[in-house]
């Protein structure tokens, strides 16, 4: 019976809460715009971001957090202390761009160039970072206003380089983590956004479970024996032989794995081998990736990979070489059901009953998922796609005609509020 009135109370505690941080959202609209623009003009790349670390750390610092720099390179950390015992709970926004060149006419365009793997490319938001920064910066204002309401502690993490570090370095969620992002102090749960070009602004996506996908990617190498094209029977052909191992990969998905309980993907994106058309050659390379929804999957794909590609070469008198992962890999994204039971409520009462959906997972990634292989978290998608623009027709992430409206921050802002008050109250 105590529970249960305690619980009343903070249900009515939040629901003022919810009231005032709408109103203090309003009213910092128009900054948390002026960010986006800055941080979408002024795009860095991956373990690049200087010039943004330094950007968000002075105004983490005008607010009077306690900030950390340099964290897996070009990381920022802030830290909010109620001065009052209570959870510690952690908000996280990426930072980076893409070497993608914008195609879009705004004023606040993107024409920045950078560096990538030795080369000089165009740099975008192609994918919303500059929208989630600006959101997390809008929710650290509303909370270091809020601050004597506040019980515990909030850790603001600004994190590089999530579409994956640069040739030959590390970066992102993992070394945070190796760094010691979640300690001192411990974090207990952690909450991410990501915008979304396909989903309607003003509205809120959730999963339990696994929500977005492991990514491994791997190499295999073929070799062969080479020989004259005209000749082929004095080869051992790798090029045939690869293309026995491209068909016989798609059977792992089709014929190996649960389909209704384990959703994957296993894809060559790259083929490379010869020089001419009258050459079988000695080699072929093919380089791939691997997304699944569940560890129970990945295992296995894992195990029959490398399996059937050796069986297949060893059948053509060939030889195969598998690298998996390749370089980088990112676990599932998975959403604690307990913590997501725990704080849909607060979804409903932020967006409205009308304007929060569950949605499929997406095969897409995300190395959140790192933080939430430490401690239980929660990360949603927010709409940004103008409510006048039919969804098939809503320009695709990582694109040259990527754009997400303004208007879906807000939402952002007031949801990584009222969770850290709401799991605040509850906790």
């Amino acid at each position: 019976m105590i529970k249960k009135i305690a619980l009343g109370i903070a249900a009515a505690m939040s629901l003022q809460v919810s009231a005032d941080v709408a109103q203090v959202a309003d009213e910092i609209e128009p900054k948390v715009i002026e960010w986006r623009h800055h941080f979408h003009q002024h795009p860095e790349l991956s373990n690049g971001e200087f010039e943004t670390a330094k950007y968000i750390a002075d105004y983490m610092r005008e607010l009077g957090f306690e900030v950390q720099t340099g964290v897996a390179k070009t990381g920022v950390v802030a830290i909010l202390d109620s001065g009052k015992p209570g959870p510690v709970i952690g908000l996280r926004a990426d930072m980076d761009g893409l070497p993608v060149l914008e195609s879009n006419d705004l004023a606040w365009k993107s024409t920045a160039k950078g560096e990538y793997n030795g080369n000089e490319v165009p740099v975008s938001h192609a994918c919303g970072h500059d929208t989630h920064m600006a959101m997390l910066m809008g929710a650290a204002t509303i909370l270091a206003s809020k601050k004597s309401e506040l019980k515990g502690q909030v850790k603001f993490i600004f994190q590089p380089a999530e579409e994956g570090a640069p040739a030959g370095e590390r970066g992102g969620a993992e070394v945070m983590v190796e760094e010691g992002v979640l300690k001192n102090p411990d974090v207990d749960v952690i909450f991410g956004l990501h915008i979304w070009a396909g989903l309607d602004v003003n509205t809120v996506a959730y999963r339990a479970g696994g929500i977005m996908a492991a990514v491994d990617p791997f190499k295999v190498v073929v070799k062969g024996k080479q020989a004259h094209g005209a000749y082929p029977w004095l080869s051992v052909d790798p090029v045939v032989t690869s293309a026995q191992i491209i068909m016989g990969l798609q059977t792992i998905v089709s014929r190996e794995l649960e389909l209704v309980e384990d959703g994957a993907v296993v894809t060559i994106g790259k083929i490379q081998g010869g020089v001419r058309s009258n050459i079988i050659p000695n080699e072929v390379e093919m380089v791939g990736t691997i997304r699944t929804l569940n560890d129970a999957a990945r295992e296995h794909i894992y195990e029959s990979l490398p399996r059937k590609v050796k069986a297949i070469a060893e059948s053509m008198g060939a030889t195969a070489e598998v690298t998996l992962p390749l370089d980088y890999n990112y676990p599932v994204t998975y959403n604690d059901p307990e913590l997501m039971a725990d704080m849909v409520d607060t979804l409903v009462r932020t967006a409205g009953k009308d304007h929060v959906t569950s949605r499929k997972p997406t095969t897409g990634a995300e190395d959140f998922s790192f933080f939430q292989k430490e401690i239980p978290g929660l990360y949603l998608f927010v709409g940004g796609k103008p409510l006048d623009v039919p969804v098939k027709e809503a320009p695709a992430h990582h694109t040259p005609e990527f754009y997400v409206d303004d208007s879906g921050m807000k939402l952002g802002v007031k949801l990584l509020t009222n969770l850290t008050m709401d799991y605040m109250a509850k906790h």
